[in-house]
């Protein structure tokens, strides 16, 4: 396996991601076109006011509560977005909650934080247990997600939102697969759309797909069904990305947001990411996280180190120590989410069987064994030569003790026991 010289995502990461010939991946590229001098900011700034004042204009034309609409799930990102929004540029949003049911204590705090802090009204639907359950076990079966209904959900409500209220414009943070793995480009501007919703965040599906399998009815997938073309175009709907038109630096934005609006980090080592600050809202994102390393040999501590090498606050071997530390650690609440969807444990690893990548993934004596890693690799001179200039805001640093887990030095209690202490069970509401 190939792995990129710069970062450490392998070259079978997903959604895509390509390799230039210097081995540097298309994410790296990415970040990388972000920083550099000719991105007109400012420019792109304008064009971005000039979208806020004709939300201004269609709010007042429709006569409107609401200038926009942002989907939120209380993390860090949530925050920073509906604070750009509210305070800095003095728009009213709607803020608009998927509840999937599979919350984490933090998540829930931050969710209550933020909707108290901005002062913005909020619109949250939460999916009963029954429906969830059915969904997640026939998803895991079928392409090994069983979180494949929070990606629909949030996906899919805005707009829903969206055509009832009347509120055409819809404020999404960055574009995540931009980030991880440069899926688009900079200059594509690109916007959210039904297609890429379907192929990159459901997976191919659409929820009619699901009807009649693993006892999922029209019910069950009613909250999923996105608007008509027809009521699309009659409201005139758009979604953008923030990411297209402000520096991109999710650790500046989440010391902002804990300076300006009290976001709460969690305090103790999670298992599967030394990351404090990121996805600590989903309450199954570990396991989610533990299949994608099930399928393609590498979860969030490659995500979240392959971020801090390419914003110079972490060397690649740095970041490959995490990957050894993290990446392959099965988590203890495996246990909890089989019991939920009734299923054993080797029921589980019976589903994800036909979906690992055999570049990585070898079976023998009855057991799957990794073939490759990048820790395996030795880092060489082209390495050396793709590397990032490093800076003096180190990951691991003593002014960072709190954003990332240091076994040296770890975090400081809160004295919250929501950001305190991890639970081995979710919070539906």
């Amino acid at each position: 396996m190939n792995y990129c010289k710069r970062c450490l995502y392998p070259e079978n990461a997903k959604p895509t991601i390509i390799f230039d010939e210097e081995g540097v991946c298309s994410g790296c590229r990415y970040n990388e076109s972000r920083a550099q001098l000719e991105v007109d900011w400012d420019e792109r700034k304008e064009i971005f006011e000039q979208i806020l004042d004709e939300a201004r204009k269609m709010r007042k034309k429709l006569g409107n509560s609401h200038d926009c609409i942002i989907p939120v799930s209380g993390g860090k990102d949530s925050h920073y977005q509906v604070w750009l929004i509210k305070k800095v540029y003095g728009l009213n949003p709607l803020l608009v909650t998927f509840n999937h049911a599979f919350n984490a204590p933090s998540g829930n705090r931050n969710l209550e934080n933020l909707v108290a802090k901005s002062g913005c009204d909020l619109v949250r639907y939460s999916a009963g247990l029954d429906s969830v359950r059915r969904i997640s076990r026939h998803m895991l079966e079928t392409v090994g997600d069983l979180t494949w209904h929070y990606h629909a959900g949030i996906r899919t409500l805005p707009f829903q939102v969206s055509v009832n209220y009347n509120i055409p414009l819809v404020v999404w943070g960055e574009h995540g697969f931009a980030e991880l793995t440069g899926i688009v480009t900079l200059e594509d501007f690109v916007e959210f759309t039904k297609w890429t919703r379907k192929e990159h965040d459901m997976r191919g599906y659409e929820p009619s797909d699901l009807i009649g399998k693993g006892d999922i009815t029209e019910q069950d997938i009613r909250p999923y069904v996105y608007p008509d073309d027809e009521d699309i175009g009659r409201c005139g709907i758009r979604g953008i990305y923030l990411s297209n038109f402000f520096p991109w630096d999710a650790k500046a934005q989440c010391e902002a947001m804990i300076k300006e609006w009290d976001f709460g980090c969690v305090s103790y080592r999670r298992e599967r990411t030394f990351n404090l600050y990121s996805k600590i809202e989903d309450h199954a994102n570990d396991v989610h996280d533990y299949l994608k390393y099930l399928k393609f040999g590498y979860g969030r501590a490659t995500d979240d180190a392959s971020t801090e090498i390419r914003h110079g606050r972490m060397t690649r071997e740095e970041g490959i120590g995490f990957v050894k530390e993290y990446d392959a650690t099965e988590p203890s609440t495996l246990d909890f989410y089989c019991n939920f969807l009734g299923i054993t444990k080797q029921q589980f690893y019976a589903f994800v069987e036909p979906m690992r990548d055999t570049q990585i993934w070898k079976k023998g004596n009855g057991d799957w064994a990794a073939i490759d890693a990048v820790w395996r690799h030795e880092c060489g001179d082209r390495e050396t030569q793709a590397g990032v200039m490093q800076n003096d805001d180190r990951t691991l640093s003593d002014a960072n003790r709190q954003l990332y887990y240091n076994p040296m030095l770890p975090p400081e209690a809160t004295g919250e026991l929501a950001l305190d202490k991890p639970t081995e069970a979710f919070r539906a509401i």
